[in-house]
């Protein structure tokens, strides 16, 4: 029984997911995955906005405060640059995100799957954070800190409101900032893979123009950028142990015998 049936589920699963379809259920589930968090967080304003008031105050004794209103005010000196950012602030993330990975997918398998780890790691840890320590972003502080901080998207181009249901935002995943941590794993995806003057050139701009982005939109601090970055290189130094001794720990779950008929099939 076992001899016909493995084999079966392996062809079965390798088929699924030469055309992604693995890939698909994957994001599914993460999305789901998402959308129940942010439910248990939605009510929780008042915790949210208080840790967010610590994080000015922590700023402001570091003095990142008076450079994150510097860098609001450069943007707002002009409608273009408002626009450019944020427009940066909305394509650069999921839209970017599903175009490399499918130029991964098809064209660098092994990268896509490093780089998929790594983000589905660093999702998680994320969502883990936002669930026990919600915080609210710069745009929504109260006043007087409120009197400080513009949220662009809502004065000059409601294109990141008007795009996303209201029922799958949520407002206080600031920290960490998974906007610039990923759009930095992508650019890491990028420099790894190309490897040429246009690569890293992107590769390298890119996160920077996210980090202008998350900031002067008012969507996130410093710190939360700071955050951000930690959990994606966190989760993609976890994913490179997955890739590595990822078959080895499978080798100690599955049966000898069902392990070698996988590897074999594979």
């Amino acid at each position: 029984m076992v001899a016909r049936v493995v084999p079966a589920i392996s062809r079965t699963y390798r088929f699924a997911s030469k055309v992604g379809v693995v890939e698909l259920l994957i994001v599914g589930v993460a999305f789901v995955f998402y959308y129940l968090v942010r439910g248990f967080v939605v009510e929780r304003t008042f915790e949210a906005t208080s840790r967010a008031i610590r994080i000015v105050e922590l700023e402001q004794r570091l003095g990142l405060w008076v450079w994150e209103s510097k860098m609001q005010a450069w943007v707002m000196s002009s409608d273009i640059l408002v626009h450019v950012f944020n427009n940066i602030y909305v394509y650069a993330h999921f839209p970017l995100i599903i175009i490399i990975g499918l130029w991964l997918f098809f064209f660098h398998r092994e990268r896509y799957v490093l780089l998929r780890n790594a983000f589905l790691i660093s999702g998680g840890i994320g969502l883990i954070i936002f669930n026990l320590l919600p915080t609210a972003p710069p745009r929504l502080l109260p006043w007087p800190l409120s009197d400080q901080v513009v949220d662009t998207m809502f004065a000059f181009s409601r294109v990141n409101y008007d795009m996303q249901p209201a029922a799958f935002v949520n407002h206080y995943a600031a920290m960490p900032s998974l906007h610039f941590g990923w759009n930095l794993l992508l650019g890491i995806g990028i420099i790894w893979t190309v490897r040429n003057f246009f690569g890293i050139a992107f590769g390298v701009t890119m996160p920077a123009a996210m980090f202008v982005a998350v900031v002067a939109t008012g969507n996130h601090f410093m710190l939360d950028v700071l955050a951000g970055t930690l959990v994606a290189l966190i989760g993609l130094g976890l994913a490179f142990l997955v890739q590595r001794y990822g078959p080895r720990l499978w080798r100690l779950i599955l049966p000898d015998r069902i392990f070698k008929r996988l590897a074999h099939s594979t």
